[in-house]
């Protein structure tokens, strides 16, 4: 099970800075979409540099010209790139196709997604590598959580594996951690907090069972 961090509204420099904080316990380093918008693929190429031995995932959320825009983000650096799973087949596997010509990976957003299982199912046979619930940002206020969601794709995902993101934090995770996720993507849980550090390790250390 591995944590990836997700880095959306920092900048550049309080991102470095943040990860190199909490190093020791996170395992992907995500660029997040807001971050790409702003700065292009940069923070892609600047973050494996300086964290050669993480994984970097690019949250391009692709919906069109998937094979070349994931292209783009693997020749940057990118270990995952991200495509919407309420993208067109063949948008997915365009970005299926380029991850396997880099020799690299891809998390499906099921972000918005109607019936979930049975998208689960189809673009899992597309050949991705994980599939993401995710409660969107607009709506986390309302109290939303994705482990519904994670529950239902874990009924019917064979190959692909489950990832979850979207207001999870100390205080949730250890319920996601029981449905046994590939991946769990943290964001304000741990950059938002008065100390990032700690919750960092104490999110870890619950997905390790401590």
């Amino acid at each position: 099970m591995k944590l990836q961090l997700a880095l959306d509204v920092c900048s550049i420099e309080e991102g470095l800075r943040l990860v190199e904080s909490v190093v020791d316990y996170i395992d992907i380093i995500e660029i997040g979409t807001p971050l790409i918008i702003e700065h292009g693929l940069y923070p892609v190429v600047l973050f494996k540099e300086a964290f050669p031995h993480k994984m970097i995932l690019a949250d391009a959320k692709i919906m069109d010209a998937g094979e070349h825009e994931a292209n783009l983000c693997f020749a940057k650096g990118a270990d995952i790139v991200t495509v919407l799973g309420v993208a067109h087949n063949s948008t997915i596997a365009g970005v299926v196709k380029a991850a396997k010509t880099y020799g690299k990976q891809v998390m499906v957003d099921m972000i918005d997604v109607i019936d979930i299982q049975f998208r689960a199912q189809e673009v899992e046979r597309l050949g991705v590598d994980y599939v993401c619930v995710h409660t969107a940002f607009d709506i986390q206020s309302t109290g939303v959580n994705p482990l519904d969601e994670l529950r239902l794709i874990n009924e019917v995902l064979s190959q692909g594996k489950a990832a979850v993101a979207g207001g999870v934090k100390v205080t949730t995770v250890k319920d996601i951690v029981k449905e046994n996720p590939e991946i769990i993507v943290v964001g304000g849980g741990i950059t938002s907090q008065s100390d990032p550090v700690v919750s960092a390790k104490r999110i870890k250390e619950i997905m390790e069972g401590k």
